[in-house]
């Protein structure tokens, strides 16, 4: 029976992941095949520990590395560049079963994961706070201000996320009292490092509105109908000056 290339490499695959597969037999009881997928595995396994170390911190080696073994054999990597591995890592987390008790640990890794992404992030210029200051208010309100690749933020609902991964992330001692409401966190290499920052829902929604292609006007109308006491012009300033803008253009 012939059998394609693509054919081949699907049960190759499923082989290399399900040691109870029955496809490729021939191949797979050779001890060389047992040695390979042990390897694939641990590469898998040390790719999730160096691409999600905050959670390692919250939860221990032990219980990570096992939760690790079990999301790669599910879960094979998508790209050979293993610094990019661990995508649906923090979804995995939400659904695993172990971690029902920590229902904040899935999104933990999501602040991970966006630490990752600006710091593979493509570099570019950033926005000079000293030509915006040259604008009249009309050009000011007509600027689009598109956030750069190495920008990332999200707001958590309900939960204090950012207070949580940074206290870990840092390897400070968590707050006695800890309010449970929701927080959001903006992440920003600049300079080849990443800092992160605390934001708040009206924050979030004025970078999703730029994101999305709004004026400057319009991502601060945006933000000032879900935050009304949210000062636009401090805002800009501070997120300007963290980097977070490329190069300004006109509507």
């Amino acid at each position: 029976m012939n059998t394609s290339l693509s054919e081949f490499q699907d049960a190759f695959v499923e082989a290399l992941y399900d040691p109870e597969a029955d496809t490729l037999t021939l191949l797979t009881r050779q001890p060389g095949f047992t040695v390979y997928r042990n390897t694939v595995m641990k590469g898998a396994v040390d790719a999730l520990q160096a691409n999600f170390p905050t959670v390692e911190r919250l939860v221990g080696t032990e219980w990570f590395l096992a939760a690790a073994a079990i999301h790669a054999r599910h879960a094979p990597a998508v790209d050979a560049r293993l610094v990019y591995h661990g995508g649906d890592f923090p979804d995995f987390l939400d659904r695993f079963e172990h971690a029902q008790q920590m229902p904040y640990l899935g999104n933990v890794a999501r602040l991970d994961l966006l630490w990752n992404q600006c710091h593979t992030a493509a570099e570019e210029p950033g926005t000079d706070l000293t030509q915006l200051a040259t604008l009249t208010p009309e050009q000011l309100g007509a600027l689009l201000l598109r956030p750069r690749a190495a920008a990332r933020w999200s707001w958590f609902a309900e939960q204090p996320v950012f207070t949580i991964w940074r206290h870990n992330r840092e390897q400070l001692e968590m707050p006695e009292q800890l309010e449970w409401q929701g927080e959001g966190a903006l992440l920003v290499r600049s300079g080849g490092v990443v800092t992160w920052h605390a934001m708040t829902i009206g924050e979030c929604a004025f970078l999703d509105a730029c994101a999305g292609g709004a004026s400057l006007a319009q991502a601060a109308a945006n933000a000032s109908g879900i935050q009304p006491s949210l000062d636009i012009l401090q805002l800009l300033t501070r997120l300007v000056g963290a980097d977070v803008f490329a190069a300004t253009e006109r509507s």
